[in-house]
């Protein structure tokens, strides 16, 4: 596969190769995390309303939509990312996929509903913006109740849960990335 591809992991997409825009700083989410990361959620997938923060490839939001998301929201602010995640949604042809161009930071306050899951995971570069697109979604009260949040990280950076209503569930390294799972409670 060649570096500017993304596999799609599991679902009805299995096996299915998207193309990754050409965009200095994207990384996506490595399969084999992916892959550990959807065992983890396997049960929080189907008929959820997902949120990904920080789309840039689009890698966790498709992957969650191909298996049984009822709702994804794919947040992204850099141009020919942003394009590139157009361009794959319209060849899945998928209506539960939407695609809100800005800032994250900016554009939470501004989603409707409440989502089951969210993932984020912004440039490592921008490591501050987890514990602050966090505290917006609290904010806005866009959070189910047990709803699930991805966080990832860079080795050798420490990185505590930004609220008193989250718990860690899951955490595990691989190579250079630090990736885990917290629940939100509306009572902490």
């Amino acid at each position: 596969m060649a570096k500017s591809e993304i596999r799609i992991i599991g679902g009805r997409w299995r096996g299915r190769k998207l193309p990754v825009a050409d965009v200095a700083g994207l990384r996506p989410t490595p399969d084999r995390v992916r892959e550990t990361l959807f065992n983890w959620l396997s049960a929080d997938c189907r008929g959820a309303h997902v949120l990904d923060c920080f789309a840039g490839s689009g890698a966790l939001g498709f992957e969650a939509a191909s298996r049984g998301a009822r709702r994804v929201v794919l947040l992204e602010r850099e141009r020919r990312a942003l394009d590139g995640l157009f361009v794959q949604a319209a060849r899945l042809g998928d209506d539960t996929i939407e695609i809100v161009a800005g800032d994250a930071l900016a554009s939470l306050p501004r989603l409707g509903g409440s989502f089951d899951l969210a993932f984020i995971d912004p440039p490592y570069d921008q490591g501050s913006l987890r514990a602050r697109s966090f505290a917006r979604l609290e904010d806005a009260g866009l959070l189910a109740d047990g709803a699930r949040i991805y966080f990832e990280w860079p080795r050798g950076e420490a990185f505590e849960l930004p609220s008193a209503k989250l718990g860690w569930l899951k955490r595990k390294r691989a190579g250079q990335v630090n990736y885990a799972i917290a629940e939100w409670r509306s009572t902490g």
